[in-house]
């Protein structure tokens, strides 16, 4: 049989999204910790109040706003994950605007939630499923884009169960979310089945110590297995 090479030209958002994820990895001094997350209660919560959620506000209720508000408000603790370089300064943001990844016919895009600690769920499945549709009708402008202090980017959707992500520059951080698996999992002191999720957080080590970007993490955790912990900001 004829073998055959094929070369095609990269398209124009092909060639930005190279060149902004190489830049990252030349620019930042990347590191990953990881995690991994009890999904039990969030999910028994979803089952519980998503047909209700659904009626009130025509909208799904998904994981990416309880990732997205568990991180909004990890954020507000750990301010410098949200802070950037610039030149010899460090620049804090008041504000939190996170980077959803969300599919496209031409490839991956990252339109941003802004203000995302004044959103509730709500708020925040109303945006992400705007941004979809807008996605997919391949209508996204690039001020959708433009800005974003924090990345949340969800393998999981297509199966992955670990990666390293790359930071989306100029920010300092990223949260890769991946796929929700049943594992083996020490509850009490007792081996039980839970649905596990493995999350993993890259981080620009010139801004961010290795002690705030495992208590970020970590805060995130916490927040997502109890989310009681939103309610009562702790």
């Amino acid at each position: 049989t004829e073998r055959i090479d094929r070369r095609v030209p990269m398209s124009r958002m092909r060639k930005r999204i190279a060149q902004r994820l190489k830049e990252s990895q030349d620019t930042a001094a990347m590191l990953t910790t990881y995690n991994e997350i009890d999904m039990t209660n969030i999910m028994e919560m979803r089952n519980l109040y998503k047909d209700e959620f659904l009626k009130k506000h025509e909208v799904k209720l998904g994981f990416m706003s309880m990732f997205t508000a568990a991180a909004a408000a990890a954020l507000k603790e750990i301010p410098t994950v949200n802070a950037v370089i610039d030149g010899d300064d460090i620049v804090y943001r008041d504000y939190i605007d996170i980077s959803v990844a969300v599919s496209s016919p031409t490839g991956l895009v990252v339109p941003v939630l802004r203000d995302v600690q004044n959103m509730g769920f709500m708020d925040i499945e109303m945006e992400i499923n705007r941004y979809g549709q807008k996605a997919s009708a391949g209508a996204l402008a690039l001020e959708d884009m433009a800005g974003g202090t924090f990345t949340i980017s969800n393998g999981g959707v297509f199966g992955s169960m670990m990666s390293t992500p790359i930071i989306n520059q100029p920010q300092s951080a990223i949260l890769g979310m991946h796929a929700t698996v049943k594992r083996p999992y020490v509850v009490d002191g007792k081996v039980e089945i839970r649905p596990i999720m493995f999350v993993a957080l890259s981080y620009d080590h010139r801004i961010i110590d290795g002690r705030e970007a495992v208590t970020f993490l970590k805060s995130i955790k916490q927040k997502v297995e109890d989310p009681r912990r939103l309610l009562l900001d702790i």
